[in-house]
């Protein structure tokens, strides 16, 4: 990708489905990522941006009384945008946490219609609450449709529902979310490399990391305003590193992610290699990389960035002397990983031919100068 364009994660979910407590669990362990934040709090006193990580300075846009899909349009978001993504900030990726009541689509399409340069679409991550799933979706049927956009979900406070009623609700929200990935958490735990580059090719992703701005456990300090139904927050059901109803270290829920990585010095076959991607299965939610494509293109490499429906390609010329190979990592949530690394062995080109005709499916993914290329479904 574009070394200045960095992805922008939408992060939505109804009031109390634990968005912060996600966020928060980002910011402490990027693992040497640095993240910008936008958290748009409905009302005029901004309790979550005070929430994420004590208002990490200019890293955080915070923007109050307000829904942000209704109180600024596209114009707009890319002047919050680019407080985070000059370069000199050194940002490698931007959260807009929304507010409870945001209309996540809206904030895809003006995403989608930025005309930021250094920024692009990073994805949708659409958290619901485990243990009032069915009763959200009674007081807010567009929930519905708000997981049937979204690129990832995390069903969120999984430790409070048994465990016969977390797998009936993962199994509803798979069912409404299509081709999402859909992961369960508690305490907003997800695994970070659903999140953040592990780089394919030995590239050190980020400069700065936020691992020091606790000293003790991360998620055991504040930040954090998702209340339990007994009315405490989930901090404060946490005290000297054992939680009130699971040890910390032990019982807690983790998210299960599958990742591949995928090495090939054949090159690939551009329509082979765009029919996967074209029809790639439920539950991959990442994708990042370098492909060779042979003497389809001798001149350049193709780096690739996918996130749930959304792909795009970036030529750039291949280096005197650089070892020509193609270097993938995968991610998702249900993926079945040994028949996606057959399908990606079977897309390998051991005898490669000049299709320049082939190449036509790759570059409609590629951007074009003063245009949003991408593909993404409303």
């Amino acid at each position: 990708m574009n070394k200045q364009q960095i992805p922008v994660v939408v992060l939505a979910g109804f009031l109390g489905s634990g968005k912060t407590t996600l966020l928060n669990h980002l910011l402490h362990r990027s693992g040497g990522s640095r993240i910008g934040a936008i958290v748009n709090d409905f009302g005029s006193i901004e309790i979550d941006a005070m929430s994420v990580a004590g208002q990490l300075g200019d890293s955080t846009v915070s923007l109050g009384n307000g829904c942000l899909c209704c109180a600024v349009d596209a114009s707009e978001l890319d002047e919050y945008l680019e407080r985070l993504a000059r370069p000199a900030a050194g940002i490698d990726v931007i959260v807009i946490e929304a507010s409870g009541l945001a209309e996540p689509q809206e904030l895809v399409k003006m995403l989608l219609a930025s005309e930021n340069p250094h920024i692009v679409y990073g994805g949708l991550v659409e958290v619901v609450d485990a243990a009032e799933f069915e009763a959200t979706r009674e007081r807010h049927p567009e929930v519905d449709r708000h997981l049937g956009i979204a690129d990832l979900v995390v069903v969120n406070k999984a430790d409070r529902v048994p465990a016969e009623e977390r797998e009936r609700v993962v199994r509803a929200v798979r069912g409404l979310a299509g081709r999402a990935a859909v992961v369960a958490a508690s305490y907003g735990r997800v695994d970070v490399e659903l999140f953040f580059d592990r780089a394919p090719v030995g590239e050190r992703v980020g400069q700065l990391s936020f691992d020091d701005l606790r000293e003790d456990d991360p998620d055991m300090r504040g930040g954090d305003r998702d209340m339990s139904q007994d009315g405490h927050s989930e901090t404060e059901a946490c005290a000297d590193g054992r939680c009130a109803h699971h040890d910390h270290h032990h019982d807690h829920l983790h998210t299960a992610y599958e990742s591949l990585a995928f090495t090939s010095e054949a090159p690939m076959g551009p329509r082979p290699l765009m029919a996967l991607l074209d029809s790639r299965p439920e539950g991959l939610y990442r994708i990042k990389g370098y492909v060779d494509f042979g003497a389809a293109d001798p001149r350049n490499r193709y780096e690739v960035h996918a996130v749930g429906r959304f792909l795009r390609f970036y030529p750039e010329p291949w280096a005197p002397g650089e070892p020509r190979l193609t270097q993938l990592v995968l991610i998702g949530s249900g993926v079945d990983v040994s028949t996606l690394e057959k399908e990606l062995e079977a897309c390998r080109e051991y005898a490669p031919q000049a299709d320049e005709q082939g190449m036509w499916g790759v570059l409609r993914y590629v951007q074009e100068p003063d245009e949003e290329s991408g593909s993404w479904a409303e």
